[in-house]
């Protein structure tokens, strides 16, 4: 049997625990609350910051390698474990190019692969917001380097007095200085796409989806997108070529947008499972989740194609400060015909905070038909 470490004790955690089960795998999770939804699936758990490397000394101790729920990591602290023999993966130097987004971007640029127009930038040296604006147009886009998830640390500022008011609200509000500012891109379509590697370079890649977000939280995702097979064997040549190109042992979930004006561009790279990949797990017959153990466990990779002919996930969002289990509305949603849901078991809830989602597998591949049940489900979650 193997004993995988998961730094992160949060509902993708929770979602990798409950497919180790398939495959005879133990998972023992770092996570700091009791009440993490990875705790309840775990064969152990080590409670702490998933930042305290002394913690994940401890962690490494009981396990036979270890993987990543998230990005929040000290790499700088881990590497001196794996420096001591103790086994990640993906390994940290897959890590290193993209947990910090400006890097991220160096990277992709460096692969010849297309991105966004983007600058760093400090808040603290002279501005020069006149010539930013003219290089990448407006409105544009502000991102922290470090950190940001579900839309956290990504601003959109229209115009010229938006930017300065906004860059002067991090220099005297913010830890963060150092940021990311980027063209905005008017996308006709954002798409996502799920792609894992073995540890002898077998790569297997789930079926592209078209995400949908709402500021900058992703609502809903239809698979497979309703796109060009010439699209998607770029977008499959770009997961390939990024990851290969890192070396990764596991799964990696890209984020592109497609644009009538600059065709597909590269968004981001989350150096982990994806939210744009939770309908595998009852639309395909290979998971995210098992793929990824899978892969850092040495099996051989699984089929990634669907078992429907569609599909549509939506995300179960919070929409105000309030403590509940929602039952009366998860029963409701239940009820659709082929829906699946997924419950993290979060008692507490904030606006945009995931608390859940459903999965609603359809008969025929139709776009309108996906968003005709999300607008089903969304009327009866946020009733």
């Amino acid at each position: 049997m193997k004993r995988v470490g998961v730094i992160g004790g949060g509902q993708l955690a929770w979602m990798l625990g409950k497919a180790a089960k398939k495959l005879a795998i133990e998972i023992i999770v770092q996570t700091p609350n009791a009440r993490d939804p990875a705790v309840s699936v775990a064969s152990d758990t080590v409670f702490a910051s998933v930042a305290d490397a002394d913690a994940t000394a401890n962690l490494a101790k009981i396990c036979d390698l270890i993987t990543f729920e998230n990005e929040f990591v000290n790499l700088e602290q881990l590497s001196k474990l794996s420096q001591q023999g103790v086994s990640f993966r993906p390994k940290l130097d897959s890590l290193k190019p993209l947990l910090d987004k400006y890097n991220q971007r160096r990277f992709l640029c460096d692969l010849g692969l297309p991105v966004p127009k983007f600058v760093a930038f400090d808040v603290n040296m002279d501005a020069g917001e006149d010539l930013i604006c003219r290089h990448l147009g407006l409105p544009l886009v502000i991102k922290a380097r470090r950190h940001g998830y579900d839309g956290q640390g990504t601003h959109i500022v229209e115009n010229l007095k938006d930017l300065k008011a906004k860059l002067l609200f991090y220099k005297q509000n913010s830890t963060t200085t150092s940021l990311l500012l980027e063209q905005f891109i008017p996308f006709e379509t954002e798409l996502g796409v799920i792609a894992t590697r073995s540890a002898i370079g077998e790569i297997a890649i789930h079926p592209v989806v078209e995400t949908q977000q709402e500021e900058q939280v992703c609502r809903r995702v239809i698979a497979p997108a309703d796109i060009s097979s010439q699209t998607v064997e770029e977008i499959k040549n770009i997961a390939s070529t990024i990851l290969n190109k890192l070396e990764v042992v596991g799964t990696f979930g890209i984020e592109f947008f497609l644009s009538a004006e600059s065709g597909l561009l590269v968004n981001e790279i989350a150096p982990r499972t994806h939210n744009c990949g939770h309908f595998s797990i009852d639309a395909c017959e290979t998971s995210q989740f098992e793929q990824h153990l899978r892969a850092i466990c040495d099996f051989p990779l699984g089929n990634t194609k669907m078992t429907s002919p569609g599909a549509v996930m939506v995300n179960l969002l919070g929409t105000e400060n309030s403590e509940s289990d929602w039952v009366e509305k998860c029963q409701q949603i239940e009820q659709i015909p082929q829906a699946n849901l997924h419950w993290y078991g979060k008692a507490e809830s904030r606006p945009g905070r995931k608390l859940g989602h459903v999965t609603v597998l359809l008969n025929a591949q139709s776009r309108n038909d996906a968003l005709n049940v999300a607008h089903q489900v969304e009327s009866i979650w946020y009733s």
